[in-house]
């Protein structure tokens, strides 16, 4: 069989701290190629010393959709099979071997093994399918942010699914995200009627506390016919009950969670964060129901729609919070063992169980 080429692209800007783990976990590929969009620090130097094609470009005005397809036409065009990563993304090795193994003639675009946020201990807290693997022609990157690749020819794709190649995402939490906002408004008006922006829109506004609108965006998500995925449905109910909490509107948000139950009632999420409006409110009794029902979800649903606080120590630490508060010391005990076991680090977790263990002495 033919010896497939494989090439690898990317955008960067001021990435210097990521250059070397990211091209080592790269470079099992035949090419590297990446369109810096302004870097000001070593990253462009970096990437040259260890072999990638780089290229500099601003993009003016800013989007990621163009950014993506600049870098993309950086890679020649005998390409069998385009990786498209970011500088905080890293492959576990032997990704390049399954990927020959697992490719086929006639595919057109592999979905992987995605870790979007690990715990300290590198455990998986929010997983998924990502599709940036993909054949070399007709694919475009489309919308201004969160930018999505679409296949532009009028057939169908050929789209395959592995669990056996992973790409671990480590981000920087101090990078700004300031351009997402007038980005997801600008993509919002240019297809009103994609539900997926909406619904970033709508998140994009609770993040920066403008809850009103957020509250009028996410329910104008809920109206669009095209808005029927359950999971992000019931995000959108979840995010409108978190605003209407921050506004004051404690039964509204009661309410917003409880569709959020019904809307999907096999992710953990809507359950958990209920749980922490019942603890600020002292609804001890409810938030240990809530609680209940979130641990029989056992399989964590691979969606980027799950909260961290959803599979980490967060739904035992509230159960042993709550025990206690109710003078339940032996059932807030083992609840805060339960929470450490996840969190063995977690310096408030220890000091909890110190409290609980003189109280049962």
């Amino acid at each position: 069989m033919k010896k497939k080429k494989i090439c690898v692209y990317a955008i960067s800007k001021n990435e210097e701290k990521f250059v070397e783990r990211w091209v080592h976990s790269m470079k099992e590929a035949d090419e590297i190629y990446v369109l810096d969009t302004g870097s000001t620090d070593q990253t462009v130097l970096k990437l040259k010393d260890l072999g990638v094609h780089v290229k500099e470009e601003m993009i003016i005005p800013w989007r990621f959709d163009v950014a993506r397809n600049h870098s993309l036409e950086l890679v020649p065009e005998d390409t069998d099979i385009c990786v498209c990563t970011d500088l905080d993304e890293v492959f576990l090795p032997g990704w390049r071997e399954r990927l020959e193994e697992i490719w086929q003639e006639d595919t057109t675009r592999l979905a992987y093994n995605y870790n979007w946020s690990l715990d300290k201990e590198n455990r998986p807290l929010v997983n998924f399918y990502l599709e940036k693997i993909h054949a070399r022609k007709n694919y475009q990157w489309t919308h201004p942010v969160h930018e999505v690749l679409t296949f532009s020819k009028n057939q169908e794709e050929k789209k395959i699914t592995t669990e056996e190649i992973t790409l671990n995402h480590y981000p920087d939490t101090n990078k700004s995200r300031c351009s997402y906002l007038p980005l997801l408004e600008l993509s919002v008006e240019e297809d009103p009627e994609d539900d997926r922006n909406m619904h970033y829109l709508g998140r994009e506004y609770m993040y920066y506390g403008m809850w009103e609108k957020a509250i009028f965006t996410l329910k104008k998500h809920l109206a669009l016919k095209n808005a029927t995925w359950k999971d992000e449905r019931a995000a959108s109910m979840r995010f409108i009950a978190r605003c209407y909490e921050n506004l004051g509107k404690i039964q509204e948000a009661e309410e917003w969670f409880k569709k959020a139950m019904l809307e999907a009632p096999y992710l953990r999420d809507s359950y958990i964060e209920y749980a922490l409006l019942c603890y600020q409110q002292n609804k001890y009794d409810e938030l240990f129901t809530s609680i209940g029902k979130a641990l029989q979800i056992r399989v964590q649903a691979k969606t980027y729609i799950n909260e961290v606080f959803s599979w980490d120590h967060t739904p035992y630490d509230l159960l042993a919070i709550a025990y206690f508060s109710c003078e339940e010391y032996e059932l807030a005990y083992t609840a805060c063992k339960k929470a450490l076991k996840i969190s063995p680090h977690e310096k408030r977790l220890q000091t909890n169980l110190e409290l609980i263990q003189k109280k049962l002495s």
